[in-house]
């Protein structure tokens, strides 16, 4: 019953948040305005990625936790020996999506930084193709010539801020692979 009611006070929070005024004010309270930290900490952990986390525990079958308790293993070695590697492709998929969330953010570091050299690179890039200077820095070239200049170095951008996360998933493709793969042969 306590365990329900604590599930339900949890899913409560991801519909219904404070709002971006009040997690304004709680990182301005906190002193972590113009600081790097304003951008991990609002969005260490999301509700959605802990509910997905748990399931993915329970499904762990209760003999593997059972059997390394009779061979004497206690709770931390349960849980990074056995618990850890049997969910790890979930994990990967979180990390994932926490990497590419916080690679993609932009709009907390607009609110939160207010000094130039601490912006992140999506912050940087978005104000270069909201800016007026990109087709300042092309110089004198014709209308038409211009225009596609423009168009490459918005795509240029693109490709820029997508490359770390092409870089990162190699990495994490064998725990998908893996994932997929698990319960499939039997014998």
């Amino acid at each position: 019953m306590l365990n329900r009611i604590l599930t339900l006070f949890i899913v409560f929070t991801m519909y219904f948040s404070g709002g971006l005024i009040p997690g304004y004010l709680n990182v301005k309270d906190l002193g972590l305005m113009n600081s790097l930290w304003s951008l991990i900490l609002p969005g260490a952990i999301s509700t959605y990625n802990m509910i997905i986390m748990r399931t993915a525990f329970r499904a762990v079958p209760d003999e593997l936790t059972e059997s390394a308790q009779l061979d004497g293993a206690n709770t931390f070695v349960i849980m990074w020996k056995i618990l850890v590697p049997v969910c790890m492709p979930t994990i990967a998929v979180l990390i994932l999506y926490y990497a590419v969330g916080h690679w993609n953010s932009w709009f907390a570091a607009s609110i939160y930084l207010q000094d130039t050299s601490k912006y992140p690179m999506q912050l940087v890039m978005k104000k270069i193709l909201d800016s007026a200077n990109v087709s300042e820095m092309i110089g004198d070239i014709g209308g038409a010539d211009k225009a596609r200049y423009v168009e490459l170095i918005k795509y240029a951008l693109i490709v820029v801020s997508t490359f770390p996360i092409m870089v990162l998933y190699p990495f994490l493709q064998k725990y998908f692979v893996k994932g997929v793969m698990v319960g499939s042969v039997k014998g």
